[in-house]
């Protein structure tokens, strides 16, 4: 810990300049005489290090509440660690170079511990400080004791003492600093593991209360899981508590809705969200529908991304309460694209013309709701003409408008085609 001592303003005997060699071996000697007294102030302090270790600690009690914390909570394992970080510091004044590894080490395993612990970084460098005035100070007082003359002396290695002290207060702070943010990592990254295995519904049952803890999320809530594309909402909550995974290409929100039998439960803070305007051009959103409990976020998940690949490339919000035909077919591919040809496959067959013109005659007329009146003028055509290509479809794919069980087939049919042909 100590260097040479610094070289002051060039002595001066009297009135008269010294020469300037004769001021370096003056100030040779000084430096010498001032090693010599701090060297033998230091051997008695380090062959005192317990009752040194005592009083820091009791400074400490008295003045830091989270020292007294610990030493409530582990006295022993406190004590070791002030005694070995003050053995290292005294050490250091008998021999800088060869201690300073180890007593850096030292340090920095003490700013990496606490750290682990919580004990607040203030608390810790005010530790740090007072160990260097409690070692300033019992190098005075013994100076004072056996050679009281040599005070004068030992001024010139005051700022080498102080020195040492900020080095280590800068290492521990380091250390601490550090220490945090690999924490803080490994607790986000905990969350995010937590979070993934929820929604993946992986999640073991006896991870739940851990996974309620960190996520701020009662356990035994209702939930909806709301998947988005293309940007998260300003709002995600909705008013509601939430906790937003972030994913590759789909962020998903798991938002309470009500705790269950406390007579909210069709009560739906994701309402605001799923009418919501206001987002980027393209961000499309999944609501799924609601289910019991944390251990079923999973199940959540999966009905909000079929709400997802429900939504227009164009972008908008799809609520799966609202869309269940919709989903019925998604859910099942293969045997929605098998609908689509057993119904409309000979209308497919068409030349693209005709077959659009009648394909889309056919949307028109289920959107607005079998009138042909009102498909007509969505179409810029007369209602008979509506009814003519109506009558065509018909007789291509052999059913009747005018039976609802053929009505469920072709709308389905037509469901199935418009969301699979991409």
């Amino acid at each position: 810990m100590h260097p040479a001592a610094r070289t002051p303003t060039p002595f001066r005997a009297g009135p008269t300049p010294v020469p300037q060699l004769r001021s370096r071996r003056v100030r040779s000697l000084i430096d010498a005489d001032a090693l010599r007294v701090l060297h033998r102030a230091a051997r008695v302090l380090l062959d005192d290090l317990p009752d040194l270790t005592d009083r820091l600690l009791a400074v400490l009690r008295e003045q830091e509440p989270a020292y007294r914390t610990a030493l409530e909570n582990d006295h022993a394992a406190t004590w070791q660690e002030v005694c070995r970080s003050l053995r290292h510091s005294v050490t250091s004044l008998l021999d800088p170079r060869g201690t300073r590894e180890a007593a850096h080490r030292c340090t920095w395993r003490i700013g990496v511990t606490r750290a682990e612990q919580g004990l607040p970084l203030d608390a810790l460098l005010h530790a740090f400080r007072l160990g260097g005035s409690l070692v300033w100070q019992r190098l005075v007082e013994e100076t004072t004791r056996s050679e009281p003359e040599d005070i004068r002396l030992l001024v010139h290695v005051a700022t080498d003492v102080w020195n040492f002290v900020d080095e280590h207060c800068t290492l521990v702070a380091d250390a601490y600093r550090q220490a945090e943010r690999q924490l803080a990592w490994r607790r986000e990254n905990r969350v995010r593991l937590l979070a993934a295995a929820l929604l993946d519904g992986t999640s073991r049952i006896a991870d739940l209360p851990e996974t309620a803890e960190r996520l701020c999320l009662p356990e035994h809530g209702r939930y909806v899981v709301v998947a988005v594309a293309g940007g998260r909402p300003q709002d995600p909550s909705a008013g509601g508590s939430a906790y937003w995974h972030t994913g590759a290409e789909v962020d998903h929100g798991i938002v309470v809705v009500g705790d269950v039998g406390d007579g909210e439960a069709d009560r739906d803070p994701v309402a605001a969200l799923a009418l919501s305007t206001d987002g980027p051009a393209g961000r499309r959103i999944g609501v799924g529908s609601a289910v019991t409990g944390l251990a079923a976020v999973g199940d959540a998940r999966r009905l909000a991304d079929l709400a997802l690949s429900i939504c227009p490339p164009e972008g908008g919000t799809v609520r799966l309460t609202d869309h269940l035909p919709e989903a019925l077919v998604v859910s099942c591919p293969e045997l929605g694209a098998t609908l689509a040809e057993r119904v409309l496959g000979p209308l497919l067959r068409l030349e693209p013309a005709d077959r659009d013109v009648l394909l889309d005659t056919l949307v028109a007329w289920f959107a607005c709701e079998g009138s042909a009146q009102r498909a007509g003028e969505r179409l810029y055509c007369h209602r008979n003409t509506v009814l003519n290509r109506l009558r065509r479809c018909e007789q291509l794919i052999g059913r009747s408008l005018a039976r609802p069980h053929d009505v469920v087939e072709i709308s389905l049919a037509l469901t199935a085609r418009r969301l699979l042909r991409g």
